[in-house]
């Protein structure tokens, strides 16, 4: 705390003082000076050196401007498609083709359209297996 305002309050206070109506001795005038100035070295302890600073000394002043840049996104796209179509990584078709496979949604509507036209390939069954495998079902369940 500064010595002007710790001047100003100890001229509150005084000014506190003379207007009672009572007469205050000088030894006890004394006495508020004291307690207040042990208070305020219990508060400077308190909040610590350098804690109670006013002033601005040693700040730097920032642009407006400059910060704003500063946080403005950049468009690395050309950076991008230059790291991209150089050669020195690429994937084989297969592995490429099981991410797309893993990334692509559940949804029937995210389905490509080949994939729900495939049909299961051709049964070790034929007909007439079918034929035969029925008449000898129904048969067998007659017969019971």
């Amino acid at each position: 705390m500064s010595a002007s305002l710790l001047r100003k309050g100890l001229e509150l206070l005084e000014a506190t003082g003379a207007s009672s109506s009572q007469p205050k001795k000088v030894a006890s005038s004394a006495r508020p000076t004291k307690q207040l100035l042990k208070r305020l070295r219990k508060k400077k302890k308190r909040l610590g050196p350098g804690r109670n600073k006013a002033t601005v000394k040693g700040k730097v002043v920032k642009s407006a401007l400059e910060e704003y840049r500063k946080h403005q996104a950049v468009d690395h796209f050309e950076e991008n498609m230059r790291y991209m179509m150089s050669n020195h990584f690429v994937t084989d078709n297969t592995v490429t083709k099981k991410i797309l496979d893993q990334n692509r949604g559940r949804k029937a509507k995210d389905r490509s359209q080949e994939e729900a036209k495939k049909k299961p390939s051709d049964t070790v069954f034929t007909e007439e297996d079918f034929q035969r495998f029925e008449r000898e079902y129904f048969e067998g369940a007659g017969r019971v």
